[in-house]
Formats: structure tokens, C-alpha cells, sequence
């Protein structure tokens, strides 16, 4: 179980950099360009590893499975919020990961039959309000454009960590994400090659970074641990983890972007952290 919670926890580490990391990768690339390019990468680094250790593919009753993860969060997850942080200031942005968790275990109730407990649904839902109360706050309660962008993003990777959730139960966790990387390589090449030609590429130090952190990261390493810990201590209690992802990518966007922070975030870290003890210690 200890074992579980750390490998998630390492990877709601390393998805809280995901936002600041695109920004950094947009100060160079163009969205289209910069989400095919991640996903290249990190499908050579994936094929790399599935090669290596001559990984045998899947049945064929999981490919339907690997293809709701590769729409998820290969595809759909980093194109819309891409999209969306050309407009939105990654605060904003959070909100989408602060109802994440909240969505994701949703969805695992309706797909793999979990049934948590109301203890764990009332601190799920206080630890949700919390957050959101406070990106909304952060972005001063206004609504923009990219909010379309990010309301699809919510529930596309909702649906793909659910589904890579339920898979990393009968298949090594990093295999999960391998596959579906692999699977998107003949729309994420010619997508890479197009929008390359279309959109112009200026690379310097913070690109570069942002560009690899996405790939060997936040595509790949970040969704390794993430699935091997959603198959140990199951989806609805690692889903709440990602409560604190917020508050990090915040912490994050002061340090990498200059963002500014205001008083309240310490308040919300503390309600968030005691939301999350809550939901690990009710039984589901």
C-alpha cells in the first residue's frame, strides 16, 4: 500500500510541472507543433523500452482499453490544454486538474465498479470545492475561452487514466502507456511533420527544457508510476491525490514563471492535505 501511495504521489509530482512546462515549450513551438513533438519523443523513449526488453504486445481484447488511454491522455489531454494555455495563465489552467480527481473517480464508479464510501465522496467532494475555490480565485473568477479547451480535457484524461487505472491491474503499469504512445504514432508523426511546416520554431534553454520534461516526464516516466500506483491502492484513492496537484503546479508556475501567489495558498494547501488523509483512510 506504502509502496502504491508513493509511486502516485511521485507522479502527481511530476504532473504538477506539466502546465509550466508547456508554457515554457510554447515560447518556441506552436501548439499543434508542440503536442506532436511530445508525443514523438516520448513514444521513441517508450519503443525504446519495449524493444529492449522484447515486451510481447497485448491481447487483443486490451487494444480497445489502450486506445481510450492513447485518446486520453496521449492525445486529448495535451492538445486541449496546450490550446487553451496559449490564452489561459496556468492558475487558471489548474482548475482542470482540480476536478480531476473528483471525475476520475466518478468514472471508475460507472467502468470498473468502485464503490467508495460516503466518507471518502464527502472529503472528495470538500477537497474539489477547496481547490477550485481557489484557481477560480486566483484567475479572478472569470470565465475565458480556454475554458472549453479545458472542460474537454477534463474528461477525456479522466477517462484514460480510468482506463489505464483498470489495465495496469493486468499488465505492468508502464506498458500501459508504452502501448498507447506506440498506438498514436501514425497520427502523432505526419501531425508532428504538418504542423512543424506550418508553425515557426524559435528554440532556446526554457523550450528545449519544457520540451523534454513533457516527453521523458510528464508523457512517460510521470505515467508509469502513476498507473502502477492507481493498480495498487486502486483508482478512487490515487484519483485524490491529485488534490494537491494544484497547489504544486502553482508553487511551480511562482518559481519556473514568475507567477505571483497570494496569501490564500497555504490556507488551501492545508484544507486539500487534510482532505486527501481523509479519503486514504476511508475504506471504499
Amino acid at each position: 500500500m506504502r509502496g502504491g501511495l508513493l509511486q502516485a504521489g511521485l507522479g502527481v509530482v511530476v504532473f504538477s510541472l506539466t502546465f509550466p512546462a508547456t508554457a515554457w515549450g510554447l515560447e518556441a513551438f506552436g501548439p499543434w507543433a508542440l503536442v506532436g513533438v511530445r508525443s514523438v519523443l516520448a513514444a521513441v523513449i517508450a519503443g525504446g523500452c519495449l524493444l529492449a526488453l522484447r515486451v510481447a504486445p497485448p491481447a487483443r481484447r486490451h487494444w480497445p482499453g489502450l486506445a481510450v488511454v492513447a485518446l486520453g491522455v496521449v492525445l486529448g489531454f495535451p492538445l486541449l490544454t496546450t490550446l487553451a494555455l496559449e490564452t489561459s495563465t496556468t492558475a487558471h489552467a489548474a482548475v482542470v486538474v482540480g476536478l480531476l480527481p473528483l471525475t476520475t473517480a466518478l468514472l471508475s464508479a460507472l467502468r470498473v465498479g468502485a464503490r467508495p464510501s460516503r466518507t471518502f465522496w464527502a472529503a472528495a467532494l470538500a477537497g474539489a470545492a477547496a481547490v477550485v475555490a481557489f484557481t477560480v480565485q486566483q484567475s479572478g473568477g472569470a470565465l475565458t475561452a480556454a475554458d472549453a479547451y479545458l472542460f474537454g480535457a477534463l474528461l477525456v484524461c479522466a477517462a484514460g487514466y480510468t482506463e489505464g487505472g483498470r489495465l495496469a491491474r493486468v499488465m505492468p503499469g508502464w506498458q500501459v502507456i508504452a502501448w498507447a504512445l506506440v498506438l498514436c504514432l501514425p497520427v502523432t508523426v505526419p501531425g508532428a511533420a504538418t504542423a512543424l511546416a506550418y508553425e515557426p520554431v524559435h528554440l532556446g534553454a526554457h523550450s528545449v527544457a519544457g520540451v523534454l520534461w513533457l516527453a521523458a516526464g510528464s508523457q512517460f516516466l510521470g505515467m508509469v508510476v502513476w498507473y502502477r500506483g492507481m493498480a495498487s491502492i486502486g483508482i478512487p484513492k490515487a484519483s485524490q491525490l491529485q488534490l494537491a496537484q494544484p497547489l504544486l503546479t502553482l508553487v511551480w508556475s511562482v518559481l519556473l514563471l514568475g507567477e505571483p501567489l497570494t496569501p490564500a495558498a497555504p490556507v488551501t494547501a492545508a484544507a486539500v492535505l487534510v482532505c486527501i488523509a481523509v479519503t486514504q483512510r476511508a475504506r471504499g
